[in-house]
């Protein structure tokens, strides 16, 4: 089972970017973490960041068709990047957003996801706990599909 882990922009500066709200962990500290769960799954975790919405388009057009699902955090393009829900939506994978702070309980514009009608689901405020949240989802809805 494989398993794409996207993350928008800014979130490399994850453990420096207000920590009060993003936690201390850095990117590559949740990625190491997802993917040793991941494994403990039986499932593989291909992780790609970027900071260029044509970026992420491209990497889930090369890697989603050797892939069975996405977790994605979006970071900002979660608002109003269509360019990276059309891609989400092309691929025809499961697909979980997450968010690391409560999106619903910040500022307005934040609330608006353009992303959470074609996902499964959508983990929000659980910080880096809930990249894991969303891989246990994710691998127990693909599991159960399969049998």
């Amino acid at each position: 089972m494989r398993i794409l882990l996207i993350n928008g922009p800014n979130l490399n500066l994850l453990g420096k970017r207000q920590p009060g709200i993003y936690g201390s962990l850095t990117l590559k500290e949740i990625e190491e973490r997802t993917a040793k769960r991941a494994a403990e799954l039986g499932a593989e975790v291909r992780s790609f960041q970027s900071n260029h919405e044509g970026e992420i388009v491209d990497f889930i057009q090369k890697e989603a068709e050797g892939a069975d699902g996405i977790i994605i955090n979006p970071g900002a393009f979660t608002h109003y990047s269509l360019a990276v829900r059309d891609a989400i939506e092309g691929a025809g994978k499961p697909t979980i957003e997450v968010h690391i702070s409560n999106i619903h309980g910040r500022e307005e514009f934040r609330h608006h996801s353009v992303v959470a009608d074609i996902a499964m689901g959508q983990v929000s405020g659980l910080g880096w706990r809930g990249y894991v949240a969303a891989l246990e989802a994710l691998v127990g809805f693909l599991q159960e599909r399969n049998q």
